[in-house]
């Protein structure tokens, strides 16, 4: 409880699932420090809700990926934008985090800042400046005062790019090191009956819509190439997510491989525990790779327009492993280069077990190195901050 039975006032705002989720896991790290002594104010969804938020509006309302769809949805997020605004100058935190969410929860970061210049703002989730308009950093640091990093190369990156202060809190999949390489391979073998002398593959197209119609052809050729080059056989694995499970299903009535579906989170990892390799799509599934220490090959394909905007990245990989690692451990095969016979060509040696895949295993030590947080997980080190600002812009109340 804060000094004259006051307890703090901390208004969250998240902008889709994914940091209704980290919003969750910091709310429940601060119940458990301060019990009563903390209220929740803002915007969130379901998980945020269990921990006791009751939400401004719907996250529905503004979880809206993509820019048609954000121009479709743009009066009313600009109308939720200035909404959340008004309430949060109407409950007067003693300091603000906004998560993820750029688009949406930026904005509202500025106009609180301008009406409000006194309560700190924490941006929970750093936008991608180290890889896409890096002139954003320096812009933030008129209305944010720390960012929490999930990935431990962007404090670094924010120094570099006159940002404000970072500090490295960690992945969600940093606290989960652990239950990764627990995962029973062997186990998920036996269920699915595998042939054991066969090698085995993950294939991963992605868990967008886009991304599965741009992909699953090219990995199809590229599988067959690779099953016509291991004499042990082949057996295939697919993870799939049920929003695209009719996509892939659709896409595999043309491939002439036989494949097996793996379903939910435990499976998933222990398919990667087994896997000789992978073929995955550029996303958050390669540092699941590489912190499973599982061998790939990387591709990815987006339409015209975005491809015409290469040139602005600023990044010299677009896999995630690779950027936690610092170095290309992942060979990556992007638009017009993610063609059957380049991605086969890098494959095959990782399932023959040629010096490719030794190399690549005893590299991917460094993601494992790189992403972990020691004793605290990533929630109570968000804590830690949050609570540090809370404290301090009291003392100056």
């Amino acid at each position: 409880m804060a000094e004259g039975g006051r307890p703090l006032r901390l208004y969250l705002i998240a902008g889709e699932h994914s940091g209704d989720a980290l919003g969750a896991k910091l709310m429940a790290e601060i119940r458990a420090r301060l019990g009563a002594g903390v209220v929740f104010d803002g915007v969130g969804g379901e998980e945020m809700a269990a921990q006791g938020l009751v939400s401004l509006f719907p996250l529905s309302d503004v979880a809206v990926m993509g820019p048609i769809n954000i121009a479709k949805q743009l009066p009313r997020l600009i109308d939720r934008v200035h909404q959340t605004v008004r309430d949060a100058v109407a409950v007067g935190p003693d300091v603000v985090v906004i998560i993820d969410s750029p688009e949406f929860t930026h904005p509202i970061a500025k106009r609180i800042r301008q009406r409000m210049p006194s309560v700190p703002v924490i941006d929970y989730v750093s936008p991608s400046v180290w890889a896409w308009r890096p002139g954003r950093a320096k812009k933030m640091r008129a209305y944010v005062d720390h960012v929490l990093a999930l990935l431990p190369f962007e404090p670094d990156a924010h120094v570099r790019l006159g940002g404000p202060k970072c500090t490295y809190v960690g992945h969600s999949l940093s606290e989960r090191l652990d239950w990764i390489r627990a995962q029973d391979g062997a186990g998920l073998s036996a269920r699915l009956g595998l042939d054991a002398n066969a090698r085995v593959l993950v294939v991963l197209p992605g868990s967008r819509a886009s991304e599965v119609t741009r992909l699953m052809a090219p990995f199809g050729e590229t599988v067959r190439r690779v099953r016509d080059a291991c004499p042990e056989g082949l057996e295939v694995l697919l993870p799939v997510v049920p929003s695209v499970r009719a996509l892939v299903e659709a896409a595999l009535k043309s491939w002439d491989v036989p494949v097996r579906f793996v379903e939910g989170e435990a499976d998933k990892f222990a398919a990667f525990r087994l896997a000789e390799a992978a073929l995955a799509a550029s996303g958050t599934v390669t540092l699941e790779l590489g912190l499973s220490g599982t061998p790939a090959v990387v591709a990815y394909k987006v339409d015209a327009v975005a491809s015409r905007m290469r040139f602005l990245l600023k990044v010299r990989s677009v896999v995630l492993a690779n950027l936690v690692a610092d170095e290309n451990i992942y060979p990556e095969f992007l638009q017009e280069n993610a063609t059957p016979e380049k991605m086969s060509a890098a494959l095959t040696p990782l399932l023959t077990h040629g010096p490719e895949r030794r190399l690549q295993v005893e590299a991917l030590v460094r993601v494992r190195e790189r992403i972990a947080t020691g004793d605290k997980r990533p929630s109570a080190l968000a804590a830690d901050v949050v609570l540090d600002y809370a404290t301090h812009a009291r003392l100056r109340a």
